[in-house]
Order: C-alpha cells, then structure tokens, then sequence
C-alpha cells in the first residue's frame, strides 16, 4: 500500500474517531446548523463545537456559508454524504454487531 494513503487514511479516520466530532457529523446529516445550533442539538459548549468543526473543515467533511450575521455549516455533499449512505447501507445488510445495538 502507498505510504501516503495510508498516511491520508489515518488523518480520515481520525478525524472521524472523535464522539464530539462524529455527533456533529449525525446532526449535520439532518440538516445545515450553525455552531449555536449544533450547541444546543448536542448539548456542548460552544467553544468545543467550533474546535471540532474547524477540525472537520481541514478535511472538507464540513463546509460553511455565511448567511447574515450566522455561519451555517452542512456536510460534503460530494463525498460525506454518499460516505454516510454507504455507511447505513453496510450497517442494514452486513453489520450485524450494528444492528443489535
């Protein structure tokens, strides 16, 4: 395997291994949010939540978009999306770990 895949793999999956980082991913599955939102949905400080999703927009997992006064931020919809859908996928038809939890 290339030494740099690897590399970009684990950056990834790191970036995802997070609970504060993988629940802001499941609520911005739902729906754009803003930090204040995503505070209130998760039940989080507001410094923390803007740490983890700065974090997830090195990687473009998050992206933003002003709108107004609020930064509103949603999912890749090029890649995490479609990550995400496979993911429920794998989950319904192989995992059965997943599935008796």
């Amino acid at each position: 395997m290339n030494k740099n895949k690897y590399v970009n793999y684990a950056i990834f999956f790191k970036k995802l291994s997070n609970p504060l980082r993988t629940k802001i991913i499941a609520s911005l599955s739902q729906s754009p949010k803003t930090v204040s939102q995503l505070c209130k949905d998760l039940s989080a400080e507001q410094s923390k939540i803007s740490h983890a999703v700065i974090s997830l927009k090195k990687c473009n997992i998050v992206s933003s978009k002003r709108k107004g006064k609020n930064i509103v931020y949603s999912l890749n919809k090029e890649t995490i999306i479609p990550i995400l859908e496979l993911l429920d996928l794998h989950e319904k038809k192989y995992c059965r770990y997943c599935q008796e939890r």
